[in-house]
């Protein structure tokens, strides 16, 4: 397997990885979150080893991005907080398993393999695509025509949830909910504005547009 682990003790991180090559495995062993999430944003690994306390971006925020990203890549966090809460908290961050300092290394070897087995998930998509409009949610580009489209993270989420209704109109409403969580009127032009840079960076140097506004009811993107 193609293993990536984020550990930032220098004796922890060898410990693991000299282990899993000498079982056969291909290792990238990076020692801070920072590099860690950006390697893990690739989706070029089988599963990941993620220490919990890595500096710069600790392993919660690193699992809640893959997550948020629709990363589905299988991560088994490493933690010296053993309490059940904790191991709530990590599960629902998006962990796959989770394993306590200190642990045997067969163990650890044991539960990637075993993550390794599962099937990859077959329901969500990784591509959207209107068009000439591509958007890859593993690694978070987005595309036009060939041209790649520099979003901010509210207008790429602004976008994604246009994309996955593609051709059905979605009201304000629907908007503030399913982009902003707001789940009432807070009286600001935010979903208007966002929807005007949007357009400026997807529609306007184009040729066509793909986001069309229903007078009266809100907007879609076209089929």
């Amino acid at each position: 397997m193609h293993i990536l682990v984020i550990e930032d003790d220098p004796t922890t991180g060898d410990y693991i990885a000299s282990g899993l090559r000498a079982e056969g495995h291909v290792v990238d062993l990076i020692d801070n979150g920072r590099d860690g999430l950006m390697q893990a944003m690739t989706g070029a690994y089988d599963v990941m080893v993620l220490d919990r306390m890595v500096p710069d971006v600790d392993g919660m925020s690193i699992l809640r991005t893959l997550r948020a990203s629709r990363n589905p890549t299988p991560v088994i966090l490493l933690t010296a907080l053993g309490g059940v809460e904790d191991r709530i908290d990590g599960l629902n961050a998006g962990a796959d398993d989770y394993l306590v300092k200190p642990f045997a290394f067969g163990e650890l070897s044991a539960r990637l393999t075993a993550l390794s087995r599962r099937p990859p998930p077959s329901d969500e998509p990784t591509v959207l695509k209107a068009r000439d409009l591509e958007m890859n949610l593993l690694t978070r580009k987005v595309t036009r025509a060939g041209q790649v489209i520099d979003l901010q993270p509210r207008e790429f989420a602004l976008l994604e949830h246009l994309l996955r209704r593609k051709g059905r109109v979605q009201t304000r409403t629907m908007l503030l909910e399913g982009v902003w969580d707001i789940h009432f009127d807070p009286q600001t032009n935010v979903v208007e504005s966002h929807m005007s840079r949007l357009r400026t960076k997807v529609d306007k140097p184009f040729d066509h547009t793909l986001i069309e506004t229903v007078r009266g009811s809100g907007y879609r993107i076209a089929e």
